[in-house]
This record gives structure tokens, sequence and C-alpha cells, in this order.
């Protein structure tokens, strides 16, 4: 066989791919949403160095079928390797049809698509091995199949550009990655918003006509396949050629550098966008949402947060007592609504002991989380900061020595550490937390001993229990204060935790026992430090990352953000209740205050006990940026959209008023412009703050 025909499965599909590339960059340069005119140059650089990054990237973008490929062989069935490999297959499928396997650690879907990925591998390669006669046919199907799986991907990917050009006048950014974080809601949205069954009806008979004459042109390669040596120079060309397109992809990137703005996303690579998205997780606020001239926004949160000055957040925090450098204890848990809780509502007595020492703490009953990640949580007690658009700055590249709690702590002459039974290294929090002086003690941090049960997730809470209690053991003996903040991890699916602990088994594998085992974990934990000497110098600060749930009929239902929140120290705080609406990036504020802290803040958080606190709550997903006040929940939205929702109590609830929960979000037909622009203060400044790198750690 002529060795360039070799290549023919992929030349073939690049040509067709380039093809769909060059017809939608036309369309889009002609679409009613590109309102500009482009220059001779910016035109020559739309359709050239535009083609250049397409090939490029449809060579990395290849590297599967190339895998696919290399692997087609005869001797592979041959006995007795045929045979050795078909009963490793079984096994592997057995291993995970025990419900034992490492994917079942993982739980959701990833059981389920193991198993039928792996199934279906093994049926394969048994109709190969075991029926020679039809193996040119049936590896003539498969091979018509993938290729057309990439042509149906090529034209889908066209399809989705076009649609999401239309709907933002841009190529794929953090949007298009939020999409798949809410699947159903994007899903529901397409079937509502598209003509999905003619339009895939149309998708697929194209496809199926393309792949047709494309597998016309190559099935020579499976008709006649390479022997090792060619397969070895063709992968020795595809690598070279991978490795080159790495390199070039990220410089033609770099030189989608036009003033008109429309020529630089022309020019650039749907896929390639899509990819640096996910990586870098942010969403331009002055791009896509609702803004007001600076001085305005800068104004307006003056009157929200008293004191700062200019266009910044910075004030000082003055106390008129001394200020009482208490020990503190910041534990956030995973994944913890407040109807857990017996005083919201729950029947199931699944929280006994926060029950009870909730009774005996300073109590926030009206709290909302920021968001619905673990990252955003931790973003909120740490930096105190509104949940941007995008991703958290946790997992931001630009996330080290901003203005946190651990940086105030440590001015006060604190040792600061973060405590989590898990690898740090998920989520980028060992990066987040050392980049902001925090020291990690987490499970590279345990020894062999130390570890009585373990899942995917880290050590079970009450081993991080066992080894907290021997840091803050040694951390007393330095003289110095400590602030110690755990991040637990054992309610998160899989809900595996250690049998015998609790009335729910741990192989049972739910919620419900996630929840009560670290209930069981944190009893345990207090009961160990209420028997050392340095308890009574210390305040404890409880509360949720986020809820369990953040799915409803709203863009943000405001009881999945709802979360139980305490302060405990006994002989220091009085039992009680605070009952206005606040934030979580409130809480470490106001500790600070009880703390008497004397200090100069860039926080966004405030202390709600202050008299000239306005009770107010920040919620957001990705893309959605509400602000809950006076009852009526304002959300900004891409494409400088903005709705209300005025906020009414359901009826009966069967709980005590400070604990009612749900409400009925009922769009208000008239708007109210003040709140629209309180919301847009807040979001706007805190991503101009961040954009121009002003919340820093303040250097003395």
């Amino acid at each position: 066989m002529n060795f360039l025909k070799k290549f023919s499965p992929f030349y073939n599909l690049a040509l067709f791919y380039i093809l769909v590339s060059f017809v939608l960059r036309i369309v889009l340069v002609f679409h009613p949403i590109t309102q500009t005119s482009f220059s001779f140059i910016d035109s020559f650089k739309i359709f050239s160095m535009g083609l250049i990054s397409d090939a490029f990237v449809f060579v990395v973008a290849t590297s599967f079928l190339w895998l696919y490929l290399i692997f087609i062989s005869n001797s592979k069935y041959y006995k007795p390797y045929g045979y050795i490999i078909f009963g490793f297959l079984v096994a592997l499928l057995l291993y995970i049809a025990t419900g034992k396997s490492i994917l079942h650690e993982y739980g959701g879907a990833l059981p389920k698509i193991g198993m039928i990925f792996v199934g279906i591998k093994t049926l394969l390669f048994g109709l190969l091995l075991f029926l020679p006669k039809y193996r040119s046919k049936i590896r003539f199907w498969l091979f018509t199949f993938v290729m057309f799986l990439y042509v149906v991907l090529i034209l889908q990917n066209g399809i989705s550009e076009y649609f999401f050009w239309n709907e933002f006048g841009v190529k794929y950014n953090f949007i298009a990655v939020n999409y798949l974080v809410y699947t159903n809601e994007v899903i529901g949205n397409i079937m509502e918003s598209y003509p999905v069954i003619p339009l895939f009806s149309a998708l697929f008979i194209i496809a199926g006509t393309v792949t047709y004459f494309i597998v016309k042109r190559t099935r020579n390669y499976i008709d006649d396949i390479p022997t090792l040596n060619d397969k070895l120079k063709l992968s020795a060309i595809y690598l070279t050629s991978f490795s080159i397109s790495l390199l070039a992809v990220p410089y033609l990137a770099k030189k989608e550098n036009s003033q008109n703005v429309f020529a630089n996303e022309l020019q650039s690579n749907g896929m390639y966008r899509f990819y640096l998205a996910f990586m870098n997780s942010e969403l331009d606020y002055f791009k896509f949402y609702k803004t007001m001239p600076e001085n305005d926004a800068f104004a307006l949160l003056d009157k929200q947060i008293p004191s700062i000055s200019g266009i910044s957040t910075i004030r000082q925090i003055q106390s008129n007592t001394a200020e009482n450098p208490k020990n503190v204890v910041l534990i956030t848990i995973e994944s913890y609504s407040a109807d857990f809780m017996k005083v919201y509502g729950n029947k199931q007595n699944i929280t006994p002991f926060l029950d009870s020492i909730a009774q005996k703490s300073m109590l926030f009953t009206n709290l909302y989380a920021v968001g619905n990640r673990t990252v955003r949580g931790l973003e909120a007690v740490t930096l105190c900061f509104p949940p941007t658009a995008g991703e958290s700055v946790v997992k931001r590249e630009d996330n080290k020595n901003k203005f946190s709690t651990g940086a105030l702590f440590k001015q006060k002459g604190y040792n600061v550490k973060f405590l989590y039974g898990g690898d740090a290294f998920f989520d980028n929090m060992e990066d987040f937390f050392s980049g902001n002086g925090y020291d990690i003690v987490d499970k590279k941090s345990f020894t062999p001993e130390e570890i009585t049960f373990a899942n995917v997730w880290g050590v079970c809470d009450e081993d991080m229990a066992n080894k907290a209690i021997k840091v803050m053991n040694e951390e007393a003996k330095t003289g110095k204060p400590f602030f110690n903040h755990w991040m637990t991890v054992s309610n998160h699916r899989p809900f595996t935790y250690p049998n015998d602990k609790i009335d729910i088994p741990g192989d049972i594998k739910s919620r419900d026992g996630g929840v009560k085992y670290t209930d069981y974990a944190l009893r345990k934990f207090f009961a160990m430090a209420s028997k050392q000497p340095w308890f009574k110098n210390t305040v404890f600060v409880i509360l949720a990352d986020h809820c369990a749930s953040s799915a409803g009929k709203t863009e943000l239902p405001v009881d999945k953000y709802r979360i139980p929140a305490m302060i405990y120290s006994p002989g220091f705080i009085e039992p009680q209740k605070y009952t206005n609406v606040m934030s979580q990036i409130d809480v470490m504020p106001t500790l600070f205050g009880l703390l008497h802290f004397d200090y100069q803040s860039k926080f966004y958080g405030q202390d709600v006990m202050k008299s000239d606190y306005r009770p107010r709550a920040l919620i957001a997903t990705y893309q959605d940026l509400g602000l809950i006040k006076d009852n009526v929940l304002t959300i900004l939205s891409p494409k400088q959209t903005v709705k209300q929702f005025q906020l009414t109590l359901k009826p009966d609830q069967k709980t005590a008023a400070d604990f009612q929960i749900y409400y009925d979000q009922v769009p208000l037909n008239n708007k109210r412009t003040d709140l629209i622009n309180e919301t847009i203060s807040y979001y706007q400044t805190a991503s101009d703050i961040l954009k121009k790198k002003k919340y820093q750690v303040i250097v003395d």
C-alpha cells in the first residue's frame, strides 16, 4: 500500500474539519450579531491564521483516532494471545460487576460507564476472536462507526459554535464550560429553544452521507492493514506533528491581537477556546454583565459597606475593648444543608450533636452560602469576598497573597493551618491555602497507624478529628494562639464510613448516613477537645461549605443556599439567635468583632452585630449572580440580563418562624432599580478589584 494512503483516515477527516470551520467563519462574519467591518489584514488573519490554527487543533484532537488505528491488527487474535486478552477483559468486567471496584468508590455514573465501556470492548473482542470468518465485516462496520462519530462531533461542534455565537457573539468561554456542569438545565433549555428533532435528523443524515464518502476513500487502511514497521513510521510522524501542534496552538492564539474584538474571536479556534475556558475558569464581568460607571459603583458600595474610601474596600475596623486573642477552630462541613437539622424541620434525627450544640451557641438562623461548590464556601470564609463570575478564586491562577482571614490571624501572631482529610491537591486547595500563608495538614501527613478508614475522598472524619487534636495540642505548647480551619470529607458521595459507629451502616452508602456519621465524628472531636487545657480559650466556628443540592425551579432557588452556622465558646459566647439575613462572607468578620480585633480591612464581609450592618446575602452559580435583600432576589446574568423575584414564605411550614427556609419566588412586574444597582455595585466592584489585583494582603 502506498505510504501516503496510510494517512487517508487523517487527511480526509482533516479536510472535512477545515471545510466546516471555513464555512462557519463565513457564516459568523455575516451574522447580524457581528456588527463591525474588517480591514484587509483582519480578514486575511481570520481565514489564514484561523485555518492554520484549525489544522494544528485537529492533530491534537485526533489522538484517540491514532490510538484506535495503530491497534488494529490480526495478530492479537492468534493463539494464545487472543484468549489471554479475552480472559483479562472478562475478568475486568466481572470485577466491575461485583460492585466493589475502585470505580464504585467514586460513585455516581462512573461504575455504569465503566461497565458499559468494558462490556462493549469484551463483546467486540469476543466477536472478532471467535468469528474469524466475519472479522473483516465486523472491523469494517467498527471503522465506519469511528469515522461517523468523528464526523458527527465535527458537525456538532460547528452547530454548537454557531448557536453560542448567536447567543453571546463570541467563541466558547466559561459559560460553555458551565453548560457541562448544569447539563439538565442546559438540555432543557435547548429542548425548549430550538427545533431539536429536525436539527438532529438533518445532522445525522448529513453525517451519514459524509461518512459514506470518507469511508469509501479510507477503507484501504483496514483492507490492507499496515505492518508493524509502517505503524511505527506512522506513529513517529503523528507524534512529531502532535508535539509541534502543542506548541503552535497557544503561539497562534497569541496572534489574536487585533483592535477589532470580533476579528480576534473569528480568528480563534472554538475547541481551543473551550480548553482555555476550562483551564482558566474565568468569565469577564465587564464583557457580559450589566455595568455602571466605576465611581458610581463604589459610591453605592460605600452605602452598603460604611467607611470604605475611594475605589477600594479598605477601611479601618476599631474596637472600644481590648483584643481577646483566643484560639479559633473553623469547621466547614461538606454538603450540609440547613434542613438536615431538627430546628429547620428535619424529623430523622441525623444531626443530634449539632442540634444540641446549636442551643449553646450563637446560632445564625438566616444565613446563605454564596455558592454550590466546596471551593466557593472555602473562598467565602477565607477571603470574605463575593462569588464573582466564573470559577472560584481558589481555582484561579491568581489566587495567592490575597487579603484573607489567615493573613489577618498571622498578623495577630497566630499559627495558621488548613486541615483536610483528603489530598489537598484536589480542587487546587493546597495551592490556594499554601499560597496564602497556611500550613497544610492533609492525608499525606498521616502515618498508616493514624488511618482506620479511608475512601477515595480521604480519611474518615473520625481519623481527622484525632489528628486535629494532636495538631492543636502541639500548637498549644508553642505559647502562641492558633487558627485551624478543618474541612470535613465524610458527607460526600460515595458516603462510605466505618461500620458500627452509627445506626446507619456505612456500606449502605446513603446521604443520611454521611450526615449522621459526620455529626458523630464532630461529637467525638468535641468530647476530646473539651478535655484539653486549651479548650476554654478557644472559639469554634461551625458552618457548611454549601448545600447538599442546588437544583431548583429557578436560576437561584434560595432554599438550596440556606446553611446552618454557629459560633460556640462556652463561657465566652452566650447562647443566642441572630435572625437577620446574612451571607457566608460575614461569618469571619463577625468573629473578629467578637474577638475585638483592630485591623485594616478589605473584606466585603461585615460584622453583622454592628448597628450599621444592612442585612443582605450574596448567592451565585458560575454565571448567575444574586443579591437577597428586602425579600427580593435580584439576579444578574450574561447578556446584561437582570431578573427580580419577590420572596414570599410558603405557608404551612412546620417550623419556628426564624427557621423557615422555603419561599415562593414570583417575578417582579415593577423592577426595583435601587436593588439592581446595589447588586451591580457588589459584583462589578469585586470583579474590578480582582482584575486589578487590589485584593492582595496588606503589608505593614
